[in-house]
């Protein structure tokens, strides 16, 4: 029996809380997935993010319309689900990292959130 893709295990590439707000306010800002599920995003999100649950990424990623251009940064609650949409994007050929320690680690920095 395979395993489902979106497991999250091994590393990937990663920007920290601060150095993420730091590149969404510079000229190459990079496009934010958050893949948590539906309840999740609406309970707070980083502004400018697209929101799309990990286990169906694979699935609606083509008609998201991201730029292959510019980088992309993938958002979780923690760390974990994140993981292995970060291998997805970069196995489609975009650049993309997760956000460290996920939207635990970008509240506890006191950083902005829209909720809604």
């Amino acid at each position: 029996m395979a395993l489902p893709w979106w497991l999250p295990f091994g590393r990937v590439p990663e920007l920290g809380p601060a150095a993420l707000a730091e590149a969404l306010a510079g000229p190459r800002a990079p496009q934010l997935l958050d893949v948590r599920t539906a309840l999740e995003f609406a309970g707070g999100r980083i502004a400018g993010a697209i929101g799309v649950p990990v286990t169906a990424l694979s699935a609606r990623l083509p008609a998201l319309g991201l730029d292959r251009a510019r980088p992309v940064v993938a958002i979780c609650l923690s760390g974990h689900r994140s993981i292995p949409a970060v291998r997805l994007l970069r196995a489609q050929g975009f650049e993309a990292s997760q956000l460290a320690g996920g939207m635990l680690a970008w509240r506890a920095a006191g950083l902005p959130e829209e909720r809604g």
